[in-house]
């Protein structure tokens, strides 16, 4: 007799509430489902929400970090350095205004930019004439990096800084919300459906600079102005706008900035759920020789993810477990894996060695399911599971 398939549990998972549902049904009866009111009701109310003075929405947190460097300036001839452990658009971002990319190896407690590889790369950089322009923190997992020392080596060596919050909404650096921009220009957060709270897709970019919100807000449209006050031609109509500069269609809709807005008033019970079940896996796991990517102090995540490394594993072996516990129903996933060895950035120069702490993380690294509605019995299942796959892969680890 056939036993029955256990039920498959993915990494990540969104939350609707039947108030999502109906928010969304009202902008479906009325008139504007593209550019309507709930678009600067959302991005004021993100702004408020983190402590900024400006936020400016579109489709995808990718659009908001390109949009960003262009209103940073960032040109051909500039640098760009972001950590090698994240989504390959915080590089991207940079190759898309023709800039350099470089990158910045890690902590590998907390997989976030090591603020000491930074200063070191800094001073060298300084020597030889080729600092950034440009320097993309990354908030892996929901954590915050150390945004005071960033901060101050950027004012030491005159970069500005782009925050990568993608993971990140609802976290807080030393008791202040991330995105109020304390430390950097400007912070991205993103809105995808595995992300701590949804719009379906979409981003959103906080500053606390008039000017690069306007910027900002000009790119995503085309780079088209409406105010006739800023025209550089005269008027000859009430229909009348500019196109002064090279822009994108990069807008979001009113259909998703009030599902984000609806959704923006559980933030703070999503990030409280997401920080129990992080600490349920601190418990189950602690006698597995893996370990969770650490919290640093003065930080209180986010935790979109729940990451371990394998303590001691090798890279034959980090792929036998994780390849086991997706064969028994446990959607597992790698974030990230090194984005300096992917394929276009190794044809830009880069190669194995450069960032050894960020290569042996993505050998080592899983990130485990954790989502809003995640049970208990779900989590002590991906508990028993992963150490079933241990003590078949890597025994000698379990001894």
């Amino acid at each position: 007799m056939s036993s029955v398939p256990k039920a498959f549990i993915p990494y990540g998972r969104q939350t609707i509430s039947e108030a999502d549902i109906a928010v969304v049904e009202a902008v479906l009866r009325s008139p504007f489902l593209t550019q309507g009111p709930a678009i600067p009701a959302f991005e004021k109310a993100v702004a408020n929400k983190v402590g900024a003075a400006h936020g400016v929405a579109v489709n995808s947190a990718t659009s908001a970090l390109h949009i960003a460097c262009l209103a940073l300036g960032l040109c051909p001839g500039d640098r760009l350095w972001t950590s090698p452990i994240t989504f390959v658009a915080s590089a991207n971002c940079g190759r898309y205004c023709g800039a350099e990319v470089d990158f910045v190896d890690i902590d590998p407690a907390t997989g976030l930019m090591s603020v000491t590889a930074l200063e070191q790369k800094l001073q060298l950089a300084e020597r030889e004439g080729t600092l950034p322009k440009v320097v993309v923190p990354v908030h892996l997992t929901g954590s915050s990096c150390d945004m005071a020392v960033i901060g101050s080596l950027a004012e030491r060596y005159g970069f500005e800084v782009l925050e990568d919050a993608s993971h990140a909404i609802g976290g807080q650096y030393q008791g202040e919300p991330v995105g109020n921009c304390r430390y950097s220009a400007i912070t991205v957060f993103s809105f995808h459906p595995v992300k701590i709270i949804t719009t379906g897709e979409g981003g959103l970019a906080t500053t606390n600079d008039q000017r690069l919100a306007q910027l900002m807000t000009e790119l995503r449209s085309h780079g088209i102005v409406r105010d006739a006050e800023r025209f550089e031609q005269p008027a000859v109509g009430p229909w009348v706008y500019e196109q002064q500069q090279l822009g994108f269609n990069y807008r979001m809709t009113d259909l998703q900035a009030a599902l984000g807005l609806s959704q923006l008033e559980r933030l703070d019970e999503i990030v409280a759920e997401r920080n129990r079940q992080l600490q349920q896996y601190m418990e189950l796991l602690a006698e597995l020789p893996v370990q969770l990517l650490e919290v640093p102090k003065d930080v209180l995540s986010s935790v979109h993810l729940a990451v371990i490394r394998l303590q001691q594993a090798t890279a034959q072996q980090h792929r036998q477990v994780f390849e086991g516990l997706r064969a028994a129903g446990i959607g597992v996933q790698l974030h990230y894996s090194a984005v300096h060895l992917q394929p276009y950035y190794r044809e830009l120069g880069f190669a194995e060695g450069q960032f050894p702490e960020a290569e042996a993380y993505a050998s080592s690294a899983i990130s485990l399911p954790l989502f809003p509605g995640l049970s208990p019995t779900d989590q002590q299942r991906v508990a028993t599971e992963l150490e079933e796959q241990l003590r078949a892969f890597a025994p000698e680890l379990m001894a």
